[in-house]
C-alpha cells in the first residue's frame, strides 16, 4: 500500500507540499492540472514543471486526479474522437514522467454534489452533506446563477468552471442518454484508450458516482457491485480498473464496503478511504475516519486490503474543517492528515497481528 495526499496545485491549494511532506507516511502527491479544460491536450511543459515542482520538495507523484472526461465523450457526439486523440497523447506524456495511476470519472454535467459544505458537528467541526429534499427542490439549470451572484454552498471542488455557463446545453444533449447509451459510450472510450494505457503502463481507475444513486434526472453507471462488474467487463483487462472510493459507495447501507472489496481486489488501483454517517436514505454527511464517528468500520475496509494484498495508492478522502481552519471544502490539511495517521495505524496494526 502506498499512502497519498491529494494536492491540486501551489496556485489553487491553501495546502503547501512542504505541509504534505511533514505528514508522516505520506510520501507520495496526487497531483492535477485543474485549469485545463477536458479534452484538450495537457502540455509536455506543464507536466514536467508540477513533477519537477513535487519532486523539488521532498515527495513523488505518480497518480494524476483527474484527467477530466469531455461532455462529448460521454454523450457519444462527433466531437469525441478530437477529445479521445488529446486524452490519449496526455497519457502517453504521464507515461514519460512516472505516472501510474489515473483516476477520472464517468459523471454526466456534474462531478460530486452536496447540499452543505459546512454543516455543523457536534464537537464544532464542519463537513460536508447531502440532503435528497433539498436537491428535489434545485433547478440544476440555475446553479450557475446562483453561483454567479455569490451563494455559498453551490460550487463544488469537483465541478468544471467551463461547464457551468452551458448547464441548459448539457442537460439537453443529455435527455436522450439512458444508463445502457452511457455504458456504451463508456466502452467507446475504454476502447480506444487501454490498449495505450497497456502499452505505456498506466491504469484507469474509475471513480464510483457521489451519491451513489440518480440526481436531477441523469443517468449513473458506477454505483454499486452490479454496476462494477459490468464496467470492468467492457474492457477486460487489468489495465482498465477502479477508484474504490469508501464514503461514496458508503452513502449507500446496501453497499457491503469490505465485501467489494475483496470481490474487486485485483482491479483497484486507487483507494479513496473515508468515513460517512448515514442518517437515512439519500441523508448523509461526511465525519472523521474513525469508525466509532461514522457508519463504516475502518479497520474492516483496511483489513480487507491487507488480505487481498492491496499494492496500489491510498488516501485520506474529504476531512471536516477543524480548529478555524478555511480552505478548500473537503480538502482541508488538518483533518486529511489525521486521517492518514489513523489509516497508518490500522495498517500497522493489521500487519503486525498477521506476522504472529
Amino acid at each position: 500500500m502506498k499512502m497519498t495526499f491529494r494536492w491540486f496545485g501551489s496556485k489553487d491549494d491553501s495546502v503547501t507540499l512542504e505541509q504534505i511532506r511533514q505528514i508522516p507516511g505520506s510520501p507520495g502527491v496526487v497531483g492535477t492540472l485543474p485549469d485545463i479544460p477536458a479534452g484538450e491536450l495537457w502540455p509536455k511543459e506543464r507536466i514536467a514543471a508540477l513533477k519537477k515542482e513535487i519532486h523539488d520538495a521532498g515527495l513523488e507523484i505518480e497518480v494524476i486526479e483527474s484527467v477530466n472526461i469531455h461532455d462529448s465523450i460521454k454523450t457519444g457526439e462527433p466531437e469525441r474522437d478530437r477529445c479521445i486523440d488529446n486524452y490519449i497523447a496526455t497519457i502517453k506524456t504521464l507515461s514519460e514522467y512516472g505516472i501510474k495511476v489515473i483516476c477520472y470519472n464517468f459523471m454526466p454535467v456534474f462531478d460530486w454534489t452536496r447540499t452543505n459544505l459546512y454543516k455543523p458537528l457536534g464537537d464544532g467541526s464542519t463537513a460536508l452533506s447531502y440532503e435528497q429534499d433539498e436537491v428535489n427542490k434545485i433547478n440544476p439549470e440555475n446553479i450557475a446563477e446562483t453561483i454567479a451572484k455569490g451563494a455559498k454552498g453551490y460550487s463544488l471542488p469537483g465541478w468544471e468552471p467551463s461547464r457551468m455557463g452551458r448547464l441548459k446545453e448539457l442537460f439537453a444533449a443529455y435527455k436522450n442518454i439512458t444508463e445502457e447509451a452511457l455504458a456504451a459510450n463508456l466502452k467507446y472510450f475504454l476502447q480506444a484508450v487501454i490498449p495505450v494505457c497497456e502499452k505505456y503502463d498506466v491504469k484507469m481507475a474509475i471513480h464510483p458516482d457521489d451519491p451513489p444513486w440518480g440526481i436531477f434526472g441523469l443517468p449513473r453507471i458506477v454505483k454499486n457491485a452490479a454496476d462494477i462488474e459490468r464496467l470492468l467487463a467492457l474492457v477486460d483487462s487489468p489495465y482498465n480498473g477502479l477508484t474504490l472510493c469508501s464514503g461514496c459507495f458508503g452513502a449507500n447501507p446496501q453497499n457491503d464496503i469490505p465485501a467489494m472489496i475483496r470481490r474487486f481486489g485485483k482491479r483497484i488501483h486507487f483507494a479513496h478511504v473515508r468515513n460517512v454517517k448515514v442518517h437515512s436514505p439519500g441523508n448523509f454527511n461526511e465525519v472523521s475516519h474513525l469508525s466509532s464517528d461514522g457508519s463504516l468500520d475502518l479497520y474492516e475496509i483496511m483489513k480487507a486490503y491487507y488480505d487481498t494484498g492491496f499494492t496500489g495508492y491510498m488516501r485520506p478522502d474529504h476531512g471536516r474543517m477543524i480548529w478555524g481552519e478555511e480552505g478548500r471544502p473537503g480538502y482541508g490539511l488538518y483533518d486529511r492528515a489525521l486521517g492518514i495517521a489513523y489509516l497508518n495505524g490500522l495498517w500497522e496494526a493489521i500487519v503486525k497481528a498477521n506476522r504472529r
